[in-house]
Formats: C-alpha cells, structure tokens, sequence
C-alpha cells in the first residue's frame, strides 16, 4: 500500500562519486581535500546552476544532484568534459562515476528519497571512471536533443534491484562486459553455514573448494575460479545479476550444515539466462562420506549441463578429517601476507604430521615455503630445498591434483629448471584447462623469460576464468604491462584497490620512474619497504626466473630510479 499523504513528483537525479578517493586520501590527504573543494566549486556547482539544479546531499566523495528534466540532468556531460580538461598529475586527478536516472522522488526535508534515487545509485556503480551511465528513461528523453551518442549495453540487473533496468554508457563501456563462453559455464557461489557455529565456517568453505576443483576437471566446462565467488560469501546475492557480473550462464548455491557426525546439504543449479532452475535436491550423508556426496554433486551438474556423465580421474582423499580442516584453512591464509602466511605453515606442518600422504597438503606446503623465501623474506635455507621436495612429493602422492602440478611448475621454474617446469604446467592444464591459478603463474614466468606478449595473453586467460582474483593476479598483469612498457596501463593496475598495498608496489614504483613521476615513484618504494624491509634489488635478481637480459635490466632500471636499495 502506498501512503497517500506522501507527495510524489519526477525528477531526474544524479549520483556522482569519486573514484579511488581512499587510495587518493591515503597518498596525499590535504592536497587531496583541496582537489574536491576545487571541483565542488570550480566544477560541479557552476554547472548545475547554469542547468537550474540542485544538489541535495553530499558524503564526503559523493553528490547527490536533482534536476527538472532528463535533458537539464546532462550537466553531467559537461562536468565530465570539464574534469577530463583540468591539467593535472596523473596520480591526483579526481575522476567521477556518473548515474543518471528519470524517476519518482519523495521530498523529506531538504532531502530526496525514492527509487529515482536509488536506480541513479545503481548506475553510478556501473559507469566508468570519467564515465556516465543513464537508465533507458532518460535516454529516450535526451535521444535527438544533445549531441552526444551514448551506447546500449542493454538490461542489466543492478544490486538489490528486482527488475533488470536497460542502461545506456558515455563513452561506450561495453569493453568492460564478459561475453559468455561458448562452452556451459558456471559459477559456485559460496555455501552457506547452516550450523550455527562458526567453526564449521572452513568446513562449508572448504566443501564450495572442493565442488569448484572438481567441475574445473571436467572437460567441456568453463568454471569461475573459487576467489572470484567469495565476495558474495554471506550475501543476499541476485543470481542473474551475480551471473551477468562474472561472464556466465549457470549458478549452483547451496547450504551445508554439520552436525552430530554428519553433513546436509541443499544445492540447487540456476540457468540464470533462462529464468529457470535445470535441478534442486537435498543430500543427506555421513561426515566420512563427505567426499563422496562432493562426487554425487558434481555428477549431477555434469549431467545437467554436459549431457553426459564424464568422470575424470580422482584425486588424493585425506582420510583424516582434522588434517582435511587445517587444510581448507590454510586455503585462505597463505597469499594474504607475511604473518597470515606464517600461520599458514603451522596449520600445514600439523596437517602433514597427521596424515603424511596427503598430497594437497605437501602441495600448499611447498608453495607457502616457497612464497617465504623468494616474496616474504624468511630464509633460503632450508626453504627452497623443503619447497621443491615438497613439491614433488605431492605430485608423487596425487599425480591427477592438477594444483599441485602447478606449484610444482611454479617452484621449477624457481629453480630454472625451465623444460621440466613448462611439462609440469602443461600437464596441470591437461588435468584442468580451466585451472586460473596455473594460467596467472605461466604468465610471470613467460614475462621474465623475455616471451611477453605470451604473458600477456596468459594472464587475460587467467583473468577471464577469474575474474575477481586474488592480488598477485595483478601484479602479474602490472608486471607485463611494464614489461610491455605500457607504463600507463601498469600503473591504473598496480593502483587497484586490491593489490595496491602489497608485494606490487615495487613494480608500481618503477613504473612511476619510468614515467617521470620521481617523488611518487620514490614515496611507494618507501611505503613498499614499510612493508618489505627485506627487498634488495640483489635478492630479487637472483631469487627470480629471469631469462632475458633486456626483460632484467629493464626492472632493475626501474627499481634504481625509484630508489629501492641494491643489497
């Protein structure tokens, strides 16, 4: 029911924000809140008096503007003309993300409520950085009145939206979309914890893992990696547009609980293009048969979308099942940083001490040892040589674990010993085409052997199949677009919020030299040094799998410009 006494109007409303303004903050705080106040009131204010708007809120980074028709509301057009002039340094250009939408508003105060506002929100999170994004109503208002064209990406469902709302981009943003794959592709969205207890957290997380792990081996399947679904762990998600987000078709989610020795699970696969649910269906079994419920699950989806039952051959089981938890703890904690890889290691050495054969254990062992001596500054000795043996002892123990072949060829070509890696990278994707983390490695080896259009063309693929990925997939992406020296391209990677305050940040410090931008460039040296006391130029040239000397000398050009130290 709506309330009579609440007065409904149209309006067409404006959602600007800045974009990257915590990074901006965090680099330069003051110089940063005099840049907004020179845009509010150079900028922004200007124009929407000249279009007799009015902006009605602002937080902090963000503006909220009302106008009295579509047409009026392209002020935005002339902000963002008027941003992209202003001659300023790279890295302190305050860009904006525009939504526009035409719709009904309710007055509360000096305030606007109403879905014409939160549709205008919505759109401001699909525009791109100096972009626009407008729905279907305003367009059809503007069309034939302005000069400028703006591109159809058709429907999109939008964050909390029940309806898919036809959006329209300026410039065109259709670049950034993911067309499907031409093979079913599927996403495994994180199970939720049915028990109560947040122990058995790991548990769940390490059952949606596992599900992902073995749908990636089936061939004729395009699987999302696990890194790319865990940012839609614990929430209300909806699957279409979770679909449209990630580039595929269908989506299985489900629940799990554990419970006095045994596991339930419900899981349900959505044709989120169809609109419809292919199978739905509760499973009901003992804790030690886990593994095999994991089988049952996946044959099922395999068939639904296959058409036919492929069984690839199976991989190691730990048959002890407080081993099998440490692991999927471990899972999480290796890549994050120094400490967390530290508590890593201790979860896996009890792990492996409870039961010796298991291979994904040795397999995450050996690539937390090796992480430790050639990222994370704890000794060569006796890391490299328990990496390596490691290594091939899960490889032994499990040769059809396609993961533990790739951190096998990670560590080999450590070692340089390049034929025996490319065989072992070669076979982990014959085991599983669609392993991304495999993918992401082949690039930074590919890179620093001198073969970077390979690396390039790596790490894409890996990006495609995971699309949200952990950090290190950027800086892999940043490191061959400065390889490339693309030096403009490596920079907007290396600033992304998820991998700008990590092991990257020395590869953006030389891209910043490299561009001439010296008292950045010497600031994130500082700032990664913070974190990476260790790092000399020294430990780094003979520590990494470099093959060719132009690719060498190019990095350490770019680290002595920014100042990083040589021993």
């Amino acid at each position: 029911m709506t309330d009579p006494s609440l007065q409904r109007r149209l309006a067409a409303i404006v959602v600007a924000d800045v974009v990257g303004y915590s990074r901006l903050m965090e680099a330069d705080e003051v110089a940063t809140l005099e840049n907004l106040r020179q845009l509010r009131a150079g900028t922004i204010e200007p124009a929407v008096r000249r279009h007799k708007g009015r902006i009605f809120k602002v937080m902090g980074d963000g503006f909220l503007i009302e106008f009295g028709s579509a047409v009026e509301a392209v002020a935005a057009l002339e902000m963002q003309r008027a941003i992209a002039a202003v001659d300023s340094p790279e890295d302190r250009r305050l860009l904006l993300r525009v939504g526009v939408n035409l719709g009904d508003v309710i007055d509360e105060g000096s305030d606007v409520l109403g879905d014409g506002v939160n549709v205008a929100a919505r759109l401001e999170r699909q525009a791109a950085p100096g972009g626009i994004c407008i729905s279907a109503s305003v367009h059809g208002e503007i069309v034939g009145k302005i000069g400028e064209r703006f591109f159809d990406a058709g429907e999109r469902y939008l964050k909390n939206l029940k309806r898919p709302v036809h959006v329209w981009h300026w410039p065109d943003a259709l670049e950034g979309t993911l067309p499907l794959p031409e093979c079913p592709s599927i996403a495994v969205l994180p199970f939720t914890n049915m028990s109560g207890d947040e122990a058995d957290a790991p548990f769940v997380d390490g059952l949606t893992d596992d599900l992902i792990t073995d749908l990636s081996r089936t061939a004729g399947l395009f699987v999302i990696a696990r890194n790319s679904v865990y940012g839609y762990r614990g929430k209300a998600v909806d699957v279409r547009q979770v679909a449209q987000e990630l580039g595929v078709r269908y989506i299985l989610e489900g629940s799990a609980r554990r419970a006095m020795g045994r596991v339930r699970i419900n899981a349900q696969l959505v044709d989120a293009l169809g609109g419809r649910h292919l199978w739905a269906e509760r499973f009901d079994r003992t804790v030690e048969d886990v593994f095999g419920l994991q089988d049952e699950v996946n044959a099922k989806i395999v068939e639904a979308l296959v058409g036919r039952l492929t069984v690839p051959a199976q991989r190691n089981r730990p048959k002890n099942f407080e081993a099998y938890d440490l692991c999927v703890r471990a899972r999480q904690l290796t890549e994050l940083s120094p400490q967390s890889e530290r508590e890593a290691y201790m979860l896996l050495q009890r792990a492996v001490q409870l039961e010796p054969s298991y291979a994904e254990a040795l397999g995450l062992l050996a690539y937390n040892r090796w992480l430790a001596w050639t990222h994370f500054g704890e000794p060569e000795d006796p890391n490299r040589l328990t990496a390596l043996a490691s290594a091939r002892r899960a490889v032994e123990l499990d040769p059809n674990d396609a993961g533990c072949r790739y951190v096998l060829g990670t560590i080999l070509a450590y070692e340089r010993r390049w034929e025996e890696s490319e065989a072992a990278f070669a076979e982990a994707l014959e085991l599983d085409p669609n392993h991304a983390d495999t993918w992401a490695a082949m690039s930074d080896i590919s890179v620093l052997g001198g073969r970077i259009a390979d690396g390039l063309a790596q790490i894409e693929k890996a990006l495609r199949l995971n699309p949200y990925p952990a950090c290190w997939y950027l800086c892999h992406l940043g490191q061959a677009q400065y390889a490339a020296r693309d030096y403009e391209a490596a920079k907007a990677t290396l600033r992304r919020e998820e991998t700008y305050r990590t092991n990257s940040r020395k590869f953006l410090a030389a891209t910043l030299a490299q561009l001439g931008q010296g008292e950045e460039a010497r600031r994130e040296a500082e700032l990664f040094l913070i974190a990476h006391p260790h790092f000399t130029i020294a430990h780094w040239l003979s520590s990494q799998p470099l093959r060719d000397a132009s690719v060498r000398d190019h990095f350490v050009d770019g680290f002595r410009k920014a100042g990083l130290p040589e021993t």
